[in-house]
């Protein structure tokens, strides 16, 4: 029993692999199970098995790029949890911008062919999957703008740091689309290496804190005159 237990996991694994490559390349709508099983080297008795249907096997196959994303390059960005927010902020921020911009990462590839051709298929496992993170990051702007920091204050720094984020995930989407970079005064995106880019954002949102704290503070003085 014990063999085909085995034997049985690695066709799962095989299936969800093929899965991420197959849907990152080709998107959902234009990828068919037979496309998946002869990547995989099984048949489509093995997709019934394991996931009962394409729709099952496109969100897990998400799930299971997402998670090797997050192997890959871990959220915390390799800084220790007991860092100060500013450290804290500049690994969260270091770790999101080295997802995006990893070639190999098929989690991105996946939702970049899902908003060109949207099958609403990945929206509940991606939101419960991105929560925790966005949590972590409610935490440490909360902490670096105080406890009585209004609530829309938090929401908006956060709208910020992951706006400029996405900024490296849009330009290398733009690369794999062109082969090419996206010119910006003569610069490239590969010619700035993410460290120095993660390293301006976080100065910059920081800067933006500060003022927003700043903000308030001379806001908390002039009602108490």
């Amino acid at each position: 029993m014990k063999p085909a237990k085995k034997q049985s996991v690695s066709t799962r694994t095989r299936l969800l692999e093929s899965a991420c490559e197959v849907f990152a390349r080709k998107g959902y709508r234009d990828t068919t199970i037979a496309d998946i099983c002869k990547r995989a080297g099984t048949n489509i008795a093995a997709v019934n098995y394991h996931f009962g249907d394409k729709e099952t096997l496109y969100v897990e196959a998400w799930r299971l790029a997402f998670h090797r994303s997050l192997e890959a390059h871990p959220p915390d960005g390799g800084v220790n949890p007991d860092a100060t927010a500013e450290e804290r902020l500049h690994g969260w921020i270091l770790s999101t911008m080295q997802r995006f911009a990893d070639p190999e990462n098929h989690e991105f590839k996946i939702i970049h062919k899902e908003l060109a051709n949207p099958t609403g298929l990945l929206a509940e496992v991606m939101r419960k999957s991105i929560e925790p993170l966005q949590r972590e990051l409610r935490c440490i702007v909360l902490e670096l703008l105080g406890e009585q920091t209004s609530e829309q204050q938090v929401l908006l720094c956060q709208m910020s740091i992951r706006a400029q984020c996405f900024n490296v995930m849009m330009r290398q989407w733009h690369k794999l689309r062109t082969k090419v970079g996206i010119r910006d005064d003569g610069l490239t995106l590969a010619k700035l290496s993410i460290e120095t880019i993660a390293d301006h954002v976080t100065r910059f949102s920081l800067a933006g804190i500060r003022e927003e704290d700043a903000k308030r503070g001379k806001g908390d003085a002039s009602k108490q005159e």
